[in-house]
């Protein structure tokens, strides 16, 4: 089974400044929402690096956090957990996929903007798919043909 990091957390309601940058922190992380307050990610060093030091940040704003690594009881719960990350990220490349593809009707330097931002977007993309969704494949290469016809008219 896999192991995951949990974090389990309260914070304030106002401000409402750190709930918002804690909610875009684990959405830029890929976090699985489980339940209120508490999110799960696939144990690696790097995931119990950056939700330790949500935690902190979550403790810093006057609320209260705590991080645990565990594993889920049942492979049905797991499989729910794993299920909601691959949700979020088959809908995170969707979503590059089809700006990639309305991006090659742009002009020139429209293309050029959009293919450096959908190449950033898709490496970060990339780094939160601990599931690797087939969608990842398929953003790349709606990327890539955009590289293409952007670069076809290099003189």
């Amino acid at each position: 089974m896999q192991r995951w990091v949990l974090l389990a957390y309260r914070l304030p309601r106002e401000p409402s400044t750190p709930r918002i940058t804690l909610w875009r922190s684990l959405r830029r992380l890929g976090a699985a929402q489980v339940g209120d307050g508490l999110v799960a990610l696939p144990l690696t060093e790097e995931t119990q690096e950056q939700v330790e030091w949500l935690a902190t940040g979550i403790e810093d704003a006057g609320g209260d956090a705590s991080v645990w690594l565990s594993e889920a009881a049942t492979r049905a719960q797991e499989e729910r957990w794993m299920d909601r990350i691959r949700q979020a990220s088959a809908e995170e490349f969707g979503v590059l996929e089809r700006r990639a593809v309305e991006a090659s009707s742009g002009d020139e330097t429209a293309r050029r903007r959009s293919l450096r931002h959908l190449r950033t977007e898709l490496r970060k993309a990339r780094a939160r798919d601990y599931a690797r969704v087939p969608a990842g494949n398929d953003a790349a290469a709606a990327i890539e043909r955009l590289a293409q016809v952007t670069e076809a008219v290099i003189p």
